[in-house]
């Protein structure tokens, strides 16, 4: 477009906005879908060999809500390429909160997963949260059980047992192509139902890696396993099935063959087992630029390094760390929560070379440049849920308006280092929540009468759909400042010597998951 396109976007003298039209064009035109710098996801996938065909059978949504389902198996599946792409067994998840990502590449990609976060609380619910499903798995185990049992006399009423029993191998395909159930060296599945004497006959390829196959002794129609259970199979936790010691199989006569390999794959189980017992390990850390990993990490070796939804200035240290460490090969990065970003140039008496959230390229450090806190808030905003009619929560951000004047205006106040929060869903009126609010940020308020609280909300509350109109236009500027602090990270990398490819992806679906650009990196 020509320069002058959106010159009239601002009064020349005022720089009062006077044609909103034309500022939501302009901020449509700087948006990340319009300027054409994003790669497509096929494009991605495709390039890192196997196309986009998804992964089969899991129910991820049995154990997230369908925001964290939808990211965590869109993510994964890429995670998985970029992993074989790069030759790399072990991936370093980096805010890994309460490990729903890491656990599903562990289980569903057989991945060695180390997810750290700062949090210990965060870090105890991975752990608690692997303890539930294996409570899942158990409950599953004893009502196929009970199913099975109830058909089995079902049938034995119906008609005599036949006396030719067929044996059958379920093809491993039923178990997701990529064997979601994952463990050890080998697993090997006991009485899954007693009706089915299933045994381990598959031989392992590489230490890592396993081979189910189920033998199934039953007559044709109880062959079949209930989908509850195979549903089970295909979302339980890294170390939810134990290796057990084989003592009875009543499947036919082994050949000494078969009982040599069985007794020499229990071997390894038991080795296998003792010395690691799950392909998940939580840790606790806090993450930052100069963080030496191997310090965490023991036996650290080439590895990627993913982190979904990376708070602040964390999605930009994972970038750092990356080009820092050589084991690292690739980076898959989803930041967000861009208002806790520390600012180089925000504060001028405060802008040394030192480790900041932005500007990262030095391009931007040159020109000194600076988005600001409330710029930041607005990057944080939602413009497609918006879009699709989830509207703004005004009320709220009325409350939170007028609390400010009170503030300022009662208490002199202008900054603060502390947080009013959540305040309003656990307010049951304005008055309550100033008074909540005030408490949080320290501020003694039994000198402020509730009259004194209601004169303020009368005084303001016909500005309300002034507040909501100014609110639509921060929305509806929120991707371009997106987009800055996006391809400030982009540049950073493009910047490095030992990068041999970068760029940002569109991972999810912006309604369900608003942050959805991923910044993708290979090394050389």
């Amino acid at each position: 477009t020509d320069d002058d396109t959106f010159s009239n976007v601002f009064c020349e003298n005022s720089e009062k906005l006077i044609n909103v039209h034309l500022f939501a064009l302009a901020a449509k035109y700087y948006s990340l879908s319009s300027l054409g710098v994003c790669t497509p996801l096929e494009d991605v996938l495709e390039a890192l060999r196997g196309g986009n065909q998804g992964t089969a059978g899991i129910k991820t949504d049995e154990f997230m809500n369908n925001k964290k389902s939808h990211e965590v198996q869109v993510m994964s599946e890429l995670v998985d390429k970029l992993a074989k792409y790069c030759g790399v067994k072990q991936v370093i998840d980096i805010g890994s909160g309460k490990g729903y990502l890491s656990s599903f590449l562990s289980m569903q990609y057989n991945l060695n997963v180390y997810g750290i976060d700062s949090s210990n609380t965060n870090t105890n619910g991975a752990l608690e949260r692997n303890r539930k499903l294996k409570k899942h798995w158990r409950a599953y185990q004893s009502r196929g059980r009970a199913n099975l049992k109830s058909q089995k006399l079902e049938k034995a009423n119906e008609r005599p047992v036949e006396s030719e029993i067929k044996c059958k191998t379920i093809n491993e395909k039923l178990l997701n192509n990529d064997n979601s159930l994952q463990s050890q060296d080998r697993v090997a599945i006991q009485d899954l139902v007693p009706s089915c004497g299933f045994a381990e006959i598959a031989t392992s390829e590489t230490k890592k890696q396993t081979e189910v196959n189920l033998v199934a002794r039953t007559q044709s129609d109880e062959s079949k396993l209930s989908e509850e259970v195979l549903a089970i199979l295909n979302v339980l936790p890294a170390d939810a099935v134990e290796v057990f010691s084989s003592s009875q199989y009543n499947c036919r006569e082994l050949s000494e063959e078969e009982k040599a390999q069985r007794k020499m794959a229990t071997l390894k189980a038991k080795a296998s087992k003792s010395s690691e017992s799950n392909l998940y390990f939580p840790l606790t850390s806090c993450i930052t630029a100069e963080t030496e990993l191997s310090d965490i990490i023991t036996d650290l070796k080439d590895c990627m390094m993913v982190g979904l939804h990376t708070c602040g200035d964390l999605a930009a240290n994972t970038l750092r760390i990356f080009t820092a460490k050589p084991e690292i090969k690739a980076v898959c990065s989803v930041g967000c929560c861009y208002h806790l970003l520390s600012e180089q140039f925000e504060n001028q008496e405060d802008c040394s070379e030192g480790v900041w959230g932005f500007p990262m390229c030095q391009y931007l450090k040159d020109k000194g440049w600076c988005c600001g806190r409330n710029a930041r808030m607005s990057a944080c905003l939602a413009l497609e849920r918006v879009a699709v009619g989830q509207m703004l929560p005004t009320e709220s951000l009325f409350y939170r308006a007028v609390l400010q004047v009170i503030i300022e205006e009662i208490y002199g106040v202008t900054k603060s280092d502390r947080y009013v929060g959540k305040t309003f869903s656990k307010s049951s009126s304005f008055i309550d929540y100033v008074r909540k609010s005030l408490k949080k940020l320290e501020l003694d308020d039994s000198k402020l009468p509730d009259s004194c609280i209601m004169d303020y909300y009368e005084k303001y509350k016909h500005r309300m759909n002034e507040l909501e109109a100014f609110n639509m236009l921060k929305v509806v500027l929120a991707p371009c400042i997106e987009v800055l602090i996006l391809l400030d990270r982009l540049c950073y990398l493009k910047e490095q010597d030992n990068i041999a490819w970068s760029g940002l992806v569109k991972l999810f679906d912006p309604v369900k998951s608003p942050r959805c650009y991923a910044v993708i990196a290979l090394k050389k």
